[in-house]
C-alpha cells in the first residue's frame, strides 16, 4: 500500500465509522470527519501503535454487539478504507542500553466496526521512534497465532501462496506494518511488537522519545470504563556514576537505583488514552570528561567469537571546544525528479545552512543535473553580501530539470578547495537518484584520498532523499572521507534532516582521530569521523587479543596542535553489547559488500541478521500463521487436552501468509532515469489506476455526505429523465470498477 493510499484509506475509514451505532450511550461520538484544516495540522499516519480494519466492502461496517439498520452500499473501496480499531490495553517496557533503546509493546484491540457474521483483514501499524528497527512481532486472535521470522532471501522466496509484499513491511522508514487476514467482527487482537531505536545524546544529555500519542477515536465507546497505562523504563549507561532523570513527559516513580542504572515506572488509570509521546531526558555524570570504553566477551553460541568494545568520546572542557574554520561546497541534485515541493524545501534548507556559516568560513554552491551550474568558480568568504548574492542565485538557478550526472559534479567540486591546512574542506552532497557508475565514483574518491592524504581530502557529507537513491553508495562515500551520512524519505523532513547533518558536520573540534587499540581492531563505521562539540563520538566494533587498560585517542585541534585523550577502559557483563552493535555491524558490512560485491560478506551479513533478529538486505522477514492444536475428531466432537489423538490427527499447522519487506535496496536507476519524484517504497500509481480508484470510491464519498432519509427524499423528487441519467451514470461507474 502506497503512503498516499494509506492516508486516503484512513480518511475514508473515519468517514465510514460514522455508520457505527453505539446505542443510547453518547459518551463517545463517532470519529469526527477529516476537515481540510485537520489535513494541514495533523498527519493521518500513526503517531502511536494502531490497528485498522481493512474494509473493501463498506456494507459490512456495523457494531457487532448492537446491529442497526444500515442503508446498503454498492461498490468497493479502492484503496481499502482503514477504520482505526478501539484499544483496550497498552503497556511498554523500554530498556535503554548506552545509545540504544529496546522497546517491547503489548496491546489489545477490538474489531468494533464489523458485523459479527463478517470478517476483515486487520492492519497493524507501529511507529518505532528515531532510527527504529523492527525485531519481531506476535499476534494472537481466535485460536490463531501469527509471528514473524527472518530467513535468507533464497528461502521460501518463491512460494506463490505468500501474500502480496505491500501487505506488510515499512510504510515509512519508521512505521512497521503487517496485515492479519480474516478476523471476525467483535474479535480481540493481542499484539506484541519489539523494536530498537536510537537514544539521542546531545550536550551530555540522553533524550528518549517513544511514540505514545493516541488519537481520541481509539478510546472504547464507553469512556466510563477505567483503562490502565503502564511504561517500565530501565536505564543502563554503562558507567559507575549516578544517573539523574531531568525531565519527563509523564510522572515517573523511581523503583530502583544503582551506579549507572535507573529503573522508573509510569502507571496510571485513565478515562482517555494519552495523546503525547513518552519523552525522557536523563544525564549520567562521569569523572572522566572525555568518555569511556566498555568491553565484553561474546556469548558462547555467537557466530562471531571476537570480543566487543564500545567507545564514546565527549567534547570535554571548554578550552578545546573551538570549532574548525570551514571550506564548504554544497552540491545539490536539481534533476527533474526534484521538482515541486522537494526542490523548494531543499532550497530553504540550503539557504538556512549558508546563514549559519561564520565570517571566516568560505563556501561554494553547485547545482547539477546533466550539466553543472556554479555560483562561483572559486570559494568565497561567507560575508553577509556574498551570502545574500548566493541566496538570490539559488532562487534563480535551482530549477528542477534534466537528468542526473554525479561524476562531473564530484570532479568539479574537488577542484574548488584551496588546500590550506587551517580549515576543514567539506562537500555536502544532496541527491534523490541513483546512477550506474557509483562504484567507479567511490574508486575515484579512494584514489584521490590516497594521493592528497586525509588532511587535504574533503569530508564528503551525503544526504539521500527518498528510496530511489542508493543509500549504501552514499554511506560508502561518507565512510571513505570520514564524513557523515543522513537521509529523509519525505519532503516534510528534508529541512530538519539537512539542518541536523550540517549542524553535526560543521561543529568539529577534533579531527583525524587515531585509536591505539589492539592490532586486529574492526570498527563500525570503518573510518572514524570527527568529534563534534555538542554530541559524543560513538565508535564500536570487535577485536582480538588484549585491549589496553588505558586507551589513547589522538587527533588534531582547530589550532592545528596535536591532542591526546586518555580514556578509562572497563568490562561490562549486564549490557547486551552484541545487540547494541548488531545494527551498526550490519550496516557497515552491507555497505562494503555492495562496494566490493563480496558474496562471502553478504553471507556474513545474513548470519548476523538471523542471529540478532535485525533485518538486512540479504534476509527476508516472513509472517507465519499457526493454528491452535484444538481439532475435531471424526465424530465431530472437540478433542480435549487428555483425549487420545486419532492416527490421522494432525498437529499444529504452520504456514507462511505474508512477506514483510524492510530493505532499502541499492537504488533504483530506472526510476532515476525516468525522473520519478522521490518517495518511500514503490513509484506512485499511474493515472489509469488513480481514475479507477476514484470511481471505486464514488459511493463511499456520497455516503459520507448524506444520510439514508436524505437519499430517499431526494430520489422521490427526481423526474423520469433524471432517474434514467442517474441510472446510466451508476452503471458506467460500476462497469469501470468491474473492469479495474
Amino acid at each position: 500500500m502506497y503512503g498516499e493510499d494509506f492516508t486516503t484509506g484512513v480518511e475514508d475509514g473515519l468517514r465510514l465509522a460514522k455508520r457505527i451505532y453505539y446505542g443510547n450511550d453518547r459518551s463517545v461520538a463517532a470519529p469526527k470527519p477529516v476537515t481540510p484544516m485537520d489535513k494541514a495540522t495533523r498527519s493521518l499516519y500513526p503517531t502511536s501503535p494502531m490497528v485498522y480494519a481493512v474494509i473493501y466492502n463498506p456494507a459490512i461496517v456495523d457494531n457487532p454487539d448492537m446491529p442497526s439498520y444500515q442503508p446498503h452500499v454498492h461498490g468497493r473501496c479502492n484503496p481499502p478504507a482503514l477504520i482505526p480499531l478501539q484499544m483496550n490495553e497498552i503497556s511498554f517496557e523500554v530498556d535503554c542500553c548506552l545509545d540504544t533503546a529496546f522497546v517491547t509493546m503489548n496491546g489489545s484491540w477490538r474489531v468494533h466496526c464489523v458485523m459479527g457474521n463478517e470478517s476483515c483483514s486487520c492492519r497493524v501499524a507501529v511507529p518505532m521512534g528515531e532510527e527504529g528497527s523492527i525485531l519481531g512481532a506476535e499476534v494472537e486472535v481466535a485460536r490463531k497465532t501469527y509471528s514473524t521470522q527472518l530467513a535468507r532471501l533464497d528461502e521460501n522466496g518463491d512460494d506463490e501462496s505468500v501474500a502480496k509484499a505491500e501487505d506488510g513491511g515499512l510504510l515509512k522508514p519508521h512505521i512497521f506494518t503487517l496485515t492479519i487476514p480474516q478476523v471476525d467482527g467483535g474479535s480481540n487482537l493481542s499484539i506484541k511488537v519489539r523494536w530498537s531505536q536510537k537514544v539521542i545524546c546531545k550536550h551530555g544529555e540522553f533524550i528518549l522519545n517513544v511514540p505514545y500519542s493516541f488519537p481520541e477515536y481509539v478510546t472504547p465507546a464507553s469512556k466510563k470504563h477505567i483503562k490502565k497505562e503502564k511504561i517500565q523504563l530501565n536505564v543502563n549507561c554503562g558507567l559507575t556514576t549516578e544517573v539523574v532523570c531531568k525531565t519527563s513527559s509523564y510522572p515517573l516513580k523511581e523503583r530502583k537505583r544503582e551506579p549507572g542504572k535507573l529503573d522508573l515506572l509510569y502507571e496510571a488509570q485513565v478515562l482517555i488514552w494519552s495523546s503525547r509521546d513518552f519523552i525522557v531526558k536523563y544525564h549520567a555524570s562521569t569523572s572522566n570528561p572525555f568518555g569511556t570504553v566498555l568491553l565484553k566477551s561474546p556469548s558462547t553460541p555467537s557466530i562471531d567469537q571476537r570480543d566487543m568494545f564500545y567507545l564514546y568520546l565527549f567534547a570535554g572542557p571548554d578550552e578545546i571546544r573551538k570549532v574548525f574554520r570551514k571550506e564548504v561546497v554544497f552540491v545539490v541534485d536539481v534533476s527533474e525528479s526534484m521538482k515541486g515541493h522537494t526542490i523548494e524545501v531543499t532550497k530553504n534548507a540550503l539557504i538556512a545552512a549558508l546563514s549559519k556559516l561564520h565570517q571566516d568560513d568560505s563556501f561554494g554552491v553547485m547545482a547539477f543535473n546533466d550539466e553543472i551550474h556554479m555560483y562561483s568558480s572559486t570559494l568565497e568568504l561567507a560575508t553577509n553580501e556574498s551570502i545574500r548574492k548566493a541566496t538570490e542565485w539559488i532562487d534563480t538557478n535551482f530549477i528542477a530539470s534534466g537528468g542526473t550526472n554525479m561524476s562531473i559534479a564530484f570532479e568539479q567540486a574537488l577542484k574548488m578547495f584551496s588546500g590550506t591546512r587551517k580549515s576543514i574542506p567539506m562537500v555536502f552532497f544532496i541527491t534523490d537518484g541513483a546512477v550506474k557508475n557509483e562504484r567507479q565514483i567511490c574508486e575515484v574518491m579512494q584514489k584521490q584520498l590516497k594521493n592528497k592524504g586525509s588532511e587535504q581530502f574533503p569530508r564528503i557529507h551525503t544526504f539521500g532523499i527518498g528510496s530511489f537513491c542508493n543509500h549504501y553508495f552514499l554511506r560508502m562515500l561518507s565512510m571513505i572521507s570520514k564524513g557523515h551520512y543522513d537521509a529523509s524519505y519525505d519532503a516534510d523532513s528534508i529541512e530538519t534532516g539537512i539542518h541536523m547533518l550540517f549542524s553535526k558536520a560543521s561543529s568539529s573540534i577534533l579531527t583525524n582521530i587515531v585509536i591505539d587499540g589492539p592490532d586486529d581492531l574492526e570498527i563500525y563505521p570503518s573510518t572514524i569521523p570527527d568529534l563534534c562539540y555538542d554530541r559524543p563520538l560513538i565508535i564500536s566494533g570487535r577485536y582480538k587479543g588484549n585491549f589496553p587498560e588505558k586507551l589513547e585517542a589522538r587527533g588534531i585541534l582547530s589550532d592545528m596542535s596535536n591532542f591526546t585523550i586518555e580514556v578509562q577502559v572497563q568490562h561490562t557483563k549486564d549490557i547486551p553489547l552484541d545487540k547494541v552493535l548488531a545494527k551498526r555491524q550490519i550496516e557497515s558490512y552491507t555497505t562494503h559488500a555492495w562496494f566490493s560485491q563480496d558474496k562471502e560478506l553478504e553471507e556474513e551479513v545474513a548470519k548476523i541478521s538471523l542471529e540478532t533478529g535485525n533485518a538486512s538486505e540479504y534476509t527476508q522477514m516472513f509472517l507465519f500463521k499457526t493454528e491452535s492444536q484444538e481439532r475435531l475428531s471424526k465424530s465431530g466432537k472437540k478433542l480435549g487436552k487428555n483425549s487420545k489423538r486419532e492416527p490421522d490427527q494432525e498437529g499444529p499447522k504452520t504456514e507462511i501468509i505474508q512477506v514483510l519487506h524492510f530493505g532499502l535496496g541499492f537504488g533504483n536507476i530506472v526510476a532515476t532515469s525516468e525522473n520519478i519524484p522521490p518517495g518511500f517504497g514503490l513509484p506512485p500509481p499511474n493515472q489509469t489506476e488513480m481514475f479507477a480508484r476514484a470511481a471505486g470510491n464514488c459511493f463511499l464519498n456520497m455516503l459520507s455526505k448524506c444520510c439514508c432519509m436524505c437519499c430517499i427524499q431526494a430520489c422521490s423528487r427526481i423526474n423520469n429523465q433524471c432517474s434514467v441519467a442517474l441510472t446510466q451514470f451508476c452503471g458506467a461507474v460500476s462497469c469501470s470498477t468491474c473492469f479495474e
